[in-house]
């Protein structure tokens, strides 16, 4: 007998929850003729643009001509793009997403009904495909434009290995080669993760390896470091730029990178106006920026052109606090100072965050798209430690069904406490969060916080300032 999705939800919550009297189904899809067939670029509306990227040896906004030597052409035209308001996806690309997209938005009944609160929560779930996350959204993107470049491969980093698995299996579909270089402590925290991007056929090494220059020159630098997104980033731009037929992808950061995650707000967008929904608050992880970009993009559109207004907040690891103690200013993207400097909240690219389990989190830096967000006041930023986060994840997995990333639980942590904020003053109001991807690879993390072993480690300000006295003077 078929049963249709919907009510196939409703069922499994019989036991302890009947439906509600809200006609908002527990999953919300928009159809395949309405998902998104254009990437939206939200600088076009942004009235101040972010920085420019700047060469370090000119001191000058970098060109198309010296970002083509690092990424696909393509996408070095995407990054400067600040003229076109909708890019078209191409249908290879479209045929693609159609494999796990559209993703379901969720409305967290079960969870309202657990705080007690009169909030209504949704989270968009980016985590129902192989990867395990929304990472695969832009990979598939930017592997496309390798193959349609006629390039044998690229190379890139990942924190969590979420970014490695996704690039991963992006490059097997297209069949091009993928070079990954594995932030150290989730290399080691993480072998499962590690080898499913070598079943997709990567080559995976631990950062900071004995394989590059900038590898060695950190690791003498930084005896025994757990390496660093930073200290990657570097690595892989070293082995792009040395081999012939090869370029460099990211996998967070960059414009053309949140221009490509805008598939994940557009789609809530789309799935909330269906219902009448709109959203008081939207949450989301940060990192580098890319899902919190892609989930906020079509909402902070409205509120940058006098549309409506939302109220956005970045949630951050207390370990590596980029946006709410960090500095407003240019910086290397990477440990070894080889790749462009970009204006952004930063804690110096020399910071060596502690080896937290939210390993998709420990960048130095932010997007510089959401940085001048921050910086104009139009998005809000906490920082929060480990354990409570993993208490919030533990609290989200037993009454919603899903383990959630350690990354992704920082979302979780701040949408109830907001929900509980709400049970308080008895306001209904409308909270969204990004539930960007699963935990199931990230069991070591909470067997420590399962077994009362796992700590929090907040940096001191002498050791941020340290850091953030050697930016380069621009």
């Amino acid at each position: 007998m078929f049963i249709d999705d919907n009510l196939f939800i409703i069922m499994t919550h019989s036991n302890n929850h009947t439906m509600p009297d809200d006609t908002i189904p527990y999953k919300i899809y928009v159809t395949e003729d309405e998902m998104p067939k254009q990437w939206y670029n939200i600088k076009v509306d942004m009235p101040t643009k972010p920085a420019p990227l700047v060469n370090p040896q000119t001191g000058k906004p970098v060109t198309f001509e010296e970002l083509r030597t690092i990424f696909c052409d393509e996408l070095a035209r995407q990054e400067l793009d600040e003229t076109t308001r909708f890019i078209d996806i191409p249908q290879e690309i479209l045929d693609f997403y159609k494999m796990y997209r559209p993703s379901p938005l969720v409305r967290a009944y079960c969870l309202e009904k657990k705080l007690g609160t009169p909030a209504h929560i949704y989270y968009k779930f980016e985590g129902n495909n192989t990867s395990g996350s929304h990472k695969l959204n832009s990979a598939i993107v930017q592997a496309y434009y390798a193959k349609q470049q006629g390039l044998k491969g690229v190379t890139t980093e990942t924190g969590a290995g979420q970014w490695g698995t996704a690039l991963s299996m992006a490059c097997s579909y297209l069949e091009i080669d993928c070079q990954v270089y594995m932030v150290k402590s989730s290399y080691e925290q993480k072998p499962f993760r590690r080898e499913v991007m070598r079943t997709y056929g990567a080559n995976v090494t631990p950062s900071p390896s004995e394989t590059t220059e900038v590898g060695r020159k950190i690791n003498e630098e930084y005896p025994g470091t757990p390496g660093s997104l930073g200290c990657a980033i570097s690595e892989a731009v070293e082995a792009a730029t040395t081999q012939d037929g090869y370029r460099y992808v990211l996998g967070s950061v960059l414009s053309q990178v949140l221009l490509h995650q805008t598939v994940i707000g557009l789609e809530c967008k789309i799935a909330l106006d269906k219902y009448g929904v709109k959203p008081d608050i939207i949450i989301g992880c940060a990192g580098g920026g890319s899902n919190l970009g892609g989930l906020i993009a079509p909402f902070m559109g409205e509120k940058l052109r006098g549309e409506g207004d939302y109220r956005f907040i970045a949630v951050e690891p207390a370990s590596c606090p980029t946006l709410t103690r960090g500095v407003y200013a240019y910086d290397y993207c990477d440990t070894g100072k080889v790749c462009p400097l970009q204006k952004m909240y930063t804690l110096g690219s020399g910071f060596m965050p502690a080896a937290s389990h939210a390993g998709g989190l420990r960048y130095h830096g932010m997007s510089s798209i959401l940085s001048e967000f921050y910086d104009e006041g139009l998005m809000e930023a906490v920082a929060v430690e480990q354990t409570e986060v993993f208490a919030a994840a533990k609290e989200f997995a037993r009454v919603e069904g899903i383990l959630p990333a350690p990354e992704s639980s920082h979302a979780i942590k701040v949408a109830i406490d907001e929900a509980l904020k709400c049970k308080e003053t008895g306001e209904q109001k409308v909270i969204l969060f990004g539930l960007t991807g699963t935990g199931y690879f990230d069991m070591y993390a909470y067997e420590m916080f399962n077994n009362g072993v796992m700590t929090d480690y907040i940096p001191t300000d002498e050791e941020i300032a340290e850091s953030v006295a050697k930016l380069p003077q621009i």
